[in-house]
């Protein structure tokens, strides 16, 4: 089973280039993040066409995240758990069918700037509810993949140029510690486990030439639960899709499973 992460910036505007990597990649679980539309507004069909079941947590031009598969989505829930109140499209989690069902869940971190505002407090709280949640998942002791953009840069090998980073929310030291402690719960981290090569970045800004200089950092994460880890069979970073035509400053990573 391959496992997808993308935050694609936009669905929509972003159609074409998406359905291309579906088209090549042809991964049999995608999460999608900032698809930047309600449910009825993002672009079924299309996924449809080639074979997937869709499940969209969708908001009117920011957030949203989506999940896709080839089989069956059962036991859908959207909404991260813990903040009734919290409106913003950003969790939402299935279990994918099949011999050996996984849950999956498609996370939209907050970006949590500028670290002086309450933006950045609602990202800490965020990520507080994300530990309650995955401590809460580690205990049914099944396999489940928590894959998305973070918007966290866990270390400074994760960064071309972490001096530049020193004053961003994701990458101050409440930030890390915070996905730290969640990995503490006895998750693993796809990337590190299978590859862990440093200069494996997952965005590039559009801004000052960063693609070209390769001015990257890596803040799209897959984190497994004990028993997914030990499925785990690699991963990969599709790095030349930022070079496609109209791409999104993210690329997808992809975890591949013996599932």
């Amino acid at each position: 089973m391959r496992i997808a992460t993308w935050n694609v910036n936009s669905v929509n505007a972003r159609l074409d280039t998406v359905v291309r990597w579906f088209e090549e990649a042809r991964p049999d679980v995608a999460c999608l993040q900032e698809i930047k539309c309600v449910d009825e507004k993002f672009p079924a069909e299309a996924f449809e066409r080639l074979g997937y079941n869709v499940a969209v947590n969708g908001q009117k031009t920011y957030n949203g995240v989506a999940l896709l598969s080839k089989t069956p989505l059962e036991d859908v829930r959207k909404g991260l758990p813990g903040d009734d109140a919290d409106e913003q499209a950003r969790y939402i989690e299935a279990v994918v069918s099949g011999p050996q069902p996984v849950r999956v869940a498609s996370i939209y971190l907050p970006n949590g700037n500028p670290v002086t505002t309450e933006k950045f407090a609602y990202k800490l709280a965020w990520m507080a509810r994300l530990h309650a949640h995955a401590r809460d998942l580690l205990s049914w002791e099944e396999p489940f993949v928590l894959a998305g953009d973070y918007n966290v840069i866990p270390e400074p090998r994760d960064a071309e140029f972490p001096n530049n980073w020193l004053g961003d929310a994701l990458f101050q030291p409440q930030t890390r510690q915070a996905f730290r402690a969640l990995k503490n719960l006895g998750l693993v981290e796809a990337y590190l486990q299978a590859d862990g090569a440093p200069g494996a970045y997952t965005f590039w800004d559009y801004q000052a030439g960063a693609w070209d200089r390769n001015n990257g950092i890596r803040i799209d994460h897959a984190l497994l639960s004990p028993q997914a880890a030990d499925l785990l069979a690699g991963v990969a970073i599709h790095r030349n899709v930022r070079a496609w035509e109209k791409p999104s400053d993210h690329v997808p990573l992809v975890v591949e499973l013996d599932a």
